[in-house]
């Protein structure tokens, strides 16, 4: 075993994951070399600043001026990309490498969402793996879960909290009574979100993981473009509050489901009932369950970002190079890819929670409860705090299992009414979990 040639790494990013991954690959060598049959070692990299220190030893590695020339040397076997975007340098570098033969581990879940289909086919054509285990759910062996450990399984739901930032958020927000604004900023403090916070409040991240994920689950082509996402920005400390006393907790969650009309992706809040196991996910951590028809539900939880979780996903990408493992990128051949109907959002069928401001006055509550009869819109409770005659009041509704168009339809006309003072809150209750 000592014999073999060591799998010679170049990383091209050394931000925090980056640094994080030669500080794994260093500290753990032995162990690692044991494990993958031969030691593993970080020969060539690119970053912007040859300077900075980034307490790691970088004493004895070769330094390439761009991301694209690490991918041109003879002494690289694997090419790691941990620059992020899904255009630009990335994009060069990966299509670079895997034009060349040349193996590929990423971090870059944006890059996979919106060129994943075109880079498997790249490195199916030149026969080299594309890994990218860090790139959804950094702490949690997703990835491997759904295309090696239950590969065994039809799946008809996997669904997530897949973003550590906004889980946070409504964490703090449910236990401190506090407002999104207040609580984003201390985030940021905290360094749990970025100065602009748009990709992850937005859903933006979390879509981009569950496009990955339903492609890997499903055997289908990533199609982020096709995933309905909403943000928490609108989610208030009045709604956790009134979620908490319905029985439930607010999660920004994925969720992509085969319906008999197609494959359903879409990222938004949910009011998950409290007793849930997803409920109780809190703060920073990921939580992916998998619905599969012989294994029955699984739940994985972990740290889903951050150095050393996502590090560590990396470095187990690098493992199975180094072992010679390889399965197909998105868990069958592209020749073997199922074609999935997309399913709008507006054919989705649930559960739905309305908080609506309301001129406290006569009628007003029979005008609600007939714009929701007229769309076949059926109440399962409503919350009315008192009566405070001609004042602004709340009023918070739940219904039963709906078509969405008919519940637009429905709020289309209770957001017209005279005694309505601002847009109805919606938020989607979880279907059975």
């Amino acid at each position: 075993m000592e014999d073999r040639k060591p799998l010679r790494v170049g990383i091209a990013g050394l931000g925090v994951v980056g640094a994080g991954v030669v500080g794994v690959l260093q500290r753990n060598a032995e162990q690692i070399a044991a494990r993958a049959g031969r030691p593993i070692e970080v020969v060539a990299v690119a970053a912007r600043d040859r300077t900075r220190d980034r307490g790691v030893d970088l004493s004895k590695v070769t330094w390439a001026e761009t991301a694209k020339d690490l991918t041109q040397r003879n002494d690289v076997d694997v090419f790691v990309e941990l620059i992020g975007g899904s255009e630009g340098p990335a994009r060069e570098a990966v299509e670079a490498a895997l034009a060349r033969g040349l193996p590929v581990v990423t971090a870059n879940k944006a890059l996979l969402a919106h060129h994943g289909a075109e880079l498997a086919r790249m490195a199916e054509a030149r026969g080299v793996t594309l890994a990218f285990e860090a790139a959804v759910a950094g702490g949690i062996p997703v990835i491997k879960v759904l295309r090696e450990g239950l590969a065994a399984n039809r799946f008809s739901r996997v669904y997530g909290i897949l973003n550590g930032t906004c889980n946070y958020i409504l964490t703090k927000m449910r236990q401190e009574g506090r407002d999104f604004a207040d609580v984003l900023a201390d985030a940021q403090k905290l360094g749990y979100a970025e100065a602009d916070p748009t990709f992850d409040v937005e859903g933006i991240d979390a879509a981009h993981k569950l496009s990955i994920l339903a492609a890997v689950a499903f055997g289908s082509d990533v199609a982020f473009d096709k995933v309905h996402v909403e943000g928490i920005r609108h989610v208030s400390a009045v709604d956790i509050a009134f979620a908490e006393e319905l029985g439930y907790r607010i999660k920004l969650l994925g969720i992509a489901a085969l319906t008999d009309a197609g494959l359903e992706q879409r990222v938004h809040p949910c009011m998950v009932p409290v007793d849930s196991a997803i409920a109780s996910v809190e703060d920073v951590y990921n939580a992916v369950v998998a619905e599969g028809d012989a294994v029955g539900t699984s739940m994985m939880v972990g740290r889903g970002a951050g150095a050393g979780p996502t590090a560590s996903a990396v470095v187990s990408d690098l493992i199975d190079l180094a072992r010679g493992f390889s399965v197909p990128t998105f868990s069958v051949p592209v020749a073997a890819k199922t074609a999935l109907p997309s399913v709008a959002i507006d054919k989705h069928r649930g559960a739905y929670y309305v908080r609506l401001m309301v001129l406290d006055q006569p009628g007003v509550i029979a005008d609600i409860a007939g714009a929701l009869r007229d769309e076949k819109v059926s109440m399962e409770a409503m919350i009315q705090r008192g009566r405070n005659p001609g004042e602004i009041v709340p009023v918070v509704l739940t219904t039963h299992e709906t078509d969405e168009a008919a519940m637009r339809r429905a709020l289309a006309r209770i957001d017209g009414l005279p005694a309505i003072t601002e847009p109805p809150r919606v938020i989607r209750i979880m279907e059975q979990l």
